[in-house]
């Protein structure tokens, strides 16, 4: 899937002489939290979110600094301050560094972006012009449409055929404990035995034998030995296996 998937094509923006209580009015009836600013031609010049409206003297809540503290500062910061805490227009507190993907992206660039910049939508450009707009709401559309669309093509096959996918699988990723851990398959029902040593790969485990196609139900066996005294730990609730 890329960007163009799952974009929202309609766009609520706010060009920069927009004011700043229609802009905040946006915010609230679209239940947004940022709109991005665009000039005649619809060329996307900057975001305004809520962040930027934080700091605001109608609300008591503009930046106040010791008075002594303010010499240590420069006088272009404090303006700045004072310009974010009384503007009336958009343009006047909107950020000009436009974190922006395309149409074509990935997905996971979406991501990349989105936790490298702490942001939690991006506009979409192409060609200059706004496209659409990315959100974390579209991202988790998208994941519920995948969890809730059936597997095509997964057959689940027998208990030898599902036992063999879950141990190949387990030997293919980098954290899995091929040497340690057995896997028994009976009805589709995955009993998992053997011993880890991070109760971190007991969750792992269980969510790639779910995630296998036929499995039924998984039940955990594992111990857990801690590395540094030995201690083995058993699993909540485990029982021994039926023939040991």
């Amino acid at each position: 899937m890329n960007v163009a998937d799952v974009m929202t094509q309609k766009v609520i923006t706010v060009t920069p002489e927009t004011t700043i209580a229609d802009a905040a009015g946006l915010m609230l009836e679209h239940r947004i939290s940022g709109l991005p600013v665009v000039d005649e031609g619809g060329v996307v010049v900057g975001v305004v979110t809520e962040g930027d409206l934080l700091r605001r003297i109608e609300t008591g809540t503009e930046r106040r600094r010791k008075r002594w503290l303010e010499f240590l500062i420069t006088p272009g910061r404090l303006a700045e301050d004072y310009s974010r805490a009384n503007a009336r227009k958009v343009g006047e507190v909107m950020s000009t560094e436009v974190i922006a993907v395309a149409p074509r992206d990935s997905l996971a660039e979406v991501v990349r972006l989105m936790e490298r910049h702490h942001i939690k939508r991006l506009p979409v450009i192409e060609r200059g012009r706004l496209a659409g707009i990315v959100s974390r709401a579209n991202l988790v559309r998208a994941l519920l449409q995948n969890l809730t669309e059936p597997s095509a093509g997964k057959a689940a096959g027998s208990d030898a055929e599902i036992r063999e996918r879950i141990m190949a699988e387990i030997a293919k990723q980098p954290w899995g404990p091929r040497a340690s851990v057995d896997v028994r398959v009976e009805a589709g029902i995955v009993e998992l035995y053997g011993s880890i040593t991070d109760e971190r790969e007991r969750t792992a485990l269980q969510v790639l034998a779910e995630n296998a196609p036929g499995v039924n139900a998984v039940k955990d066996h594992l111990v857990w030995v801690e590395a540094m005294s030995g201690l083995v730990i058993p699993a909540v609730g485990s029982e021994p296996p039926a023939n040991g």
